[in-house]
């Protein structure tokens, strides 16, 4: 059965989705107009819309799978579900006020808050026992306080260079930290599905780690092979020049060039990097 996937329209989130999928193998659109991509070789069909609507066709079953923002998957209420985190998109909500006004949650008991995210913050709020009333905006609720709609705003915060503009600050603990997420509804866990999660779980690994060979000494394998553990141990080789071994290992990409020197002077030459594109684990 081919597997159906949704995908954001526009915007950073469909950049950056449509970045794992070619590297994950898939066919991707060449125009921005397309809504729909049928990739026959892979059996899957995406469809490309507003990022608001992809949890809700999801959790209905409409769709098989999607890619969208995590804050806007929890204030669907969709029957849907966050697979894995894709590390991009990143962002956070937080409450925020005229400055000096507000230093503390509890003082937003009765205020009215404007937010595009009535869902999250109506949890948030209840979770902490608030009893406020919650104004659903849709975009720059920064002026909301400034025309008489609201107290109080919930919204993301990036810079923070917005909310000064507007004479706003922000305060009390962070609502929410987002990032895009891989969304599947409830329950699925089609042969089809695995499929398809293993081949983004492979790009997300191999984008945080690259291969490293070296050559070194017999004798100090040891303590070359406690720096380079790799994932299930190092591939440790002969070479013809006697005494020397080569080894080959997975390392973390943050840190590479520390290790490399580490390894230097432990007495490791022909020390390589090489860039992972995709691998099973």
């Amino acid at each position: 059965m081919t597997l159906k996937i949704a995908i954001p329209n526009k915007g950073a989130l469909s950049l950056a989705a449509t970045d794992i999928l070619k590297e994950s193998g898939y066919r991707q659109r060449t125009d921005t107009k397309e809504l729909r991509l049928v990739d026959a070789e892979n059996d899957v069909e995406f469809f490309y819309l507003r990022p608001r609507d992809i949890a809700l066709y999801v959790g209905e079953g409409t769709l098989d799978v999607g890619i969208t923002g995590r804050d806007l998957l929890l204030d669907s209420g969709a029957k849907a579900e966050e697979v894995m985190s894709l590390e991009f998109g990143r962002s956070t909500f937080r409450f925020a006020g005229p400055q000096g006004a507000y230093d503390d949650l509890a003082q937003l008991a009765g205020k009215r808050i404007a937010t595009s995210y009535t869902g999250i913050v109506r949890t948030f709020l209840d979770s902490h026992g608030i009893e406020a009333h919650v104004v659903r905006l849709d975009g720059a609720v920064e002026t909301s306080i400034q025309l008489g709609v609201a107290d109080v705003i919930a919204d993301v915060v990036e810079t923070g260079s917005t909310l000064r503009r507007a004479g706003l600050e922000v305060f009390g603990e962070p609502i929410l930290e987002s990032e895009a997420v891989l969304i599947t509804r409830t329950g699925n866990g089609s042969p089809a599905f695995e499929v398809f999660k293993r081949r983004v779980e492979g790009v997300m690994v191999a984008r945080g780690y690259v291969m490293m060979d070296y050559d070194i000494e017999a004798s100090k394998v040891t303590d070359a092979v406690a720096l380079t553990p790799g994932l299930e141990g190092p591939t440790v080789s002969p070479l013809h020049r006697e005494g020397w071994v080569a080894v080959r290992a997975m390392v973390p990409r943050d840190g590479a060039q520390r290790l490399m020197d580490e390894l230097w002077d432990l007495g490791a030459r022909a020390i390589l990097l090489t860039d992972i594109h995709a691998c099973r684990l």
